[in-house]
């Protein structure tokens, strides 16, 4: 299967979840009764999921083992309807699998990971191969799974080919390895405390230090923002032009350089067809690119941008594919040709459908769900 035009290219994990959830208090030492569920996981895997059950298709390059976790998540991407091209399939890999055990509430309590595979098997050399899927790629994302070489190679085929690079930090330990690559990434999508370990890891230092639950309680966005913003200036200055800071329940902050806008695609690149069109369309009626005309800068002396997306209430079943389906709309809609404040405001609608079902990605996507909330229009400048 060739890659289309205006198709985003994702490298990272496609990773096999199992979520285990108590129906009551767990006590250590001893079973408890519960349900446990097999989730196609990944954060790239997710992200590039999300991104076909909203119409694209996404190029995915990854690794898979011939074994029960590797022929299952193939086999859902070919019925897909994805390419698997890509994807490396090999006796010897053995596909990355992370158990991760929720407490009554939904949150994880605990979890193990084996993910060694993807750094292994996951070369700059595999990477190399698929270089001309890049030629009319709008955007690439990489995660953090990736070992550090596999991210150099990966950003700089993409700078050849001036296309510019998603990064996606995967968890805080992960995150660091930006301090690598930052040169070549346009886009970040860190949470609070990934941004927090990604502005040490660039500044050589550990002067920034993760908020306690105790300074979250009864604070303002304002006051979070204000107390996140050093952290989240270190990265702008260290060249990254886009930082879309995750902040669970209280939504996402938006934050650049002076004015977010410039960040669309150029025509060429963008793809429009069936839902995808229909999303641009309602999107572009709904929220127009002039309702942005009225907002300014945070800190005109800096020139600092940013502007908050509140999250939406939900129904909330399960948190964990919230922060790659965010990427994964937004990702959508600018390859749809929005900007990069219509594109983040259909990722938070998209967030918002996920946390509502078991699975890291919901089956479908409703069009008048993701148009219709009311996030489109932004509740709180900063």
């Amino acid at each position: 299967m060739e890659h289309g035009d205006g198709e985003a290219v994702i490298i990272g994990g496609m990773v096999l979840d199992i979520h285990a959830t108590p129906s009551m208090l767990a006590n250590p030492g001893t079973t408890t009764p519960g349900k446990v569920y097999y989730v196609q996981g990944g954060v790239a895997r997710n992200v590039a999921e999300c991104m076909s059950k909203l119409g694209a298709k996404p190029y995915m390059i990854s690794a898979l083992g011939f074994d029960m976790a590797g022929n299952l998540l193939l086999n859902q991407w070919k019925s897909a309807g994805l390419s698997i091209e890509g994807i490396l399939k090999d006796k010897d890999i053995e596909t990355p699998v992370v158990c991760n055990i929720f407490d009554v509430n939904g949150e994880v309590a605990a979890g193990v990971a084996s993910v060694e595979a993807l750094e292994k098997y996951l070369t700059p050399d595999w990477i190399f191969r698929f270089k001309n899927t890049l030629l009319s790629a709008p955007v690439l994302m990489v995660d953090a799974n990736l070992s550090h070489p596999s991210l150099e190679a990966a950003c700089k085929m993409a700078i050849d080919m001036a296309c510019p690079v998603w990064f996606e930090p995967v968890s805080v330990t992960k995150s660091r390895r930006i301090s690598s690559i930052v040169e070549y990434v346009t886009f970040a999508s860190p949470n609070e405390d990934e941004l927090i370990a990604m502005a040490n890891a660039l500044s050589g230092s550990d002067e920034f230090h993760p908020l306690k639950e105790s300074q979250k309680k009864n604070i303002s966005v304002l006051s979070l923002f204000q107390m996140l913003k050093p952290a989240i200036w270190v990265l702008l200055e260290k060249g990254i032009k886009v930082v879309l800071v995750t902040f669970g329940s209280n939504g996402v902050f938006l934050c650049n350089k002076g004015w977010p806008r410039q960040f669309k695609m150029p025509a060429e690149k963008t793809n429009q067809c069936g839902f995808r069109g229909q999303l641009f369309k309602t999107v572009m009626q709904k929220c127009p690119p002039s309702r942005y005309s009225g907002f300014s800068e945070l800190d005109r002396s800096s020139h600092l941008f940013a502007v908050h997306f509140p999250s939406l209430p939900a129904s909330v079943v399960r948190l964990t594919g919230a922060g790659d389906c965010l990427v994964g709309g937004t990702l959508t809609s600018i390859c749809a040709g929005l900007d990069i404040m219509q594109s983040v405001s259909v990722g938070i609608a998209v967030a918002k459908a996920v946390v509502e079902v078991e699975a890291n990605v919901p089956s479908t996507f409703s069009l008048s769900a993701i148009t219709g909330a009311k996030v489109l229009f932004p509740q709180s400048m900063l």
